[in-house]
Formats: C-alpha cells, sequence, structure tokens
C-alpha cells in the first residue's frame, strides 16, 4: 500500500490522523453466544494478536477483561446489563441513537495516559446481513477492527477480509499494516499523518524490525 492510502485509513471524519495500538495484553470476553460461536470468536483475537506480535492474557489488573464483545438482537437490551453504563458513559442515548440509525455494529475504545488502547468494546446487532455472516467471518472481521484504531471510513469501500478459495482471511495488505504498526520502533500511538510514511516504509522493506 501506498503512503497515501495508509494515511486514509486512520484518518478520521474531522481530518485527524490517529493510529493507536494496544498497550497492554488483550483479556477478551464475549457476551451473547454459544460456546461454539466463543470459541471461534476468541480464535480469530487470538490469530489477529498472534499475526500483530502483541500479547493475550488471562487478566487485566485495571479492569478484569479489556476487549468486550456483545452480541444481541436489539439496542434496547444494551442499557438492562448490570454496570455497563459505568463503562460506557452515555450508553442509554446511544443506543437510541443507534437504533434510530438502524445500525447494527458499534466499537468503543478507550485509551491510557499516553494514548494506548487500553479497552474495547464492540456491540453487534445480531439481525439482517449480520446475522447471515459465518460467525468466523463475524469474528476475523471484529479482530482486525480492533487491533489498531482505524478510521471510520477505512473499510466502507470494502471489508478488510477477502476470500481465498472456501476460506476468508484477511486481506494481506491489511495484514502488512498491522504487522507494521506493532514493530518495536513504532510508537504506540501517533497523531501525526508522516506516521503512514513510516508504516509505508516498513510495509516496502518486508516488515523487517524486531517486535
Amino acid at each position: 500500500m501506498t503512503a497515501d492510502e495508509i494515511q486514509a485509513l486512520f484518518t478520521r471524519r474531522d481530518g485527524q490522523y490517529l493510529c493507536a495500538r494496544w498497550g497492554r495484553p488483550i483479556v477478551p470476553v464475549v457476551f451473547g453466544v454459544d460456546d461454539a460461536t466463543l470459541a471461534t470468536v476468541k480464535g480469530a483475537i487470538e490469530a489477529m494478536v498472534t499475526l500483530a506480535g502483541h500479547q493475550m492474557a488471562e487478566t487485566d489488573p485495571e479492569l478484569g477483561a479489556n476487549l468486550m464483545m456483545f452480541f444481541f438482537q436489539d439496542w434496547a437490551e444494551l442499557p438492562q446489563v448490570p454496570k455497563l453504563d459505568q463503562l460506557v458513559p452515555g450508553l442509554g442515548p446511544l443506543c437510541d441513537r443507534l437504533a434510530a440509525a438502524g445500525a447494527n455494529q458499534y466499537r468503543a475504545f478507550r485509551f491510557d495516559a499516553d494514548g494506548a488502547i487500553k479497552a474495547a468494546f464492540v456491540f453487534l446487532r445480531m439481525n439482517g446481513p449480520l446475522a447471515d455472516l459465518p460467525a468466523e467471518v463475524v469474528a476475523l472481521n471484529e479482530a482486525a477492527q480492533t487491533i489498531l484504531t482505524w478510521g471510520e471510513g477505512a473499510f466502507a469501500q470494502g471489508s478488510p477480509l477477502a476470500r481465498a478459495g472456501q476460506t476468508v482471511i484477511l486481506r494481506p495488505e491489511i495484514a502488512s499494516v498491522i504487522r507494521a504498526a506493532y514493530m518495536a520502533p513504532m510508537p504506540m500511538v501517533a497523531q501525526d499523518a508522516s506516521h503512514a510514511l513510516r508504516l509505508a516504509a516498513r510495509i516496502s522493506a518486508g516488515g523487517q524490525g524486531d517486535h
């Protein structure tokens, strides 16, 4: 990918550039699925973490779990989850807006003092087209979209996933960006578009560097 293409992936609607990665091991917890789907979701997260050269853990000392994924049928269910409104301020009005917009997914990130990701909340309303997708596709898509802070329009024109025969995989160019962003010399968080140039250079060099 060119530096301009990479820059577009991390540019917000307001024109600001932001690429943040996780600053702590990822501890996922998944609500609203059966055991088979749970294994699929956690497997996708583990595969994404391995790709990035990052780590997972059994517990987060501050939050317990720091990647929380909720599968549900109606936005009205979320405000009824005990203490969730303490983790996601303004949850009730947010759910009202999402319901009115007909949204079927939403992601929210929390950051530490240095700007690295410390928690993410993923809400998936399993209706319509989303409900028709195989669990492994949904899981891999969400794992990809929570490993970095992509811009709102990063995947508006196309999924981060691709089909290889009968298998759905992460698009190779997106995988390269993720690997490069997690290399040790790269910053935990970048708010200057010159960061995209550094990512492009690492990718073109074949991803050389230490994690």
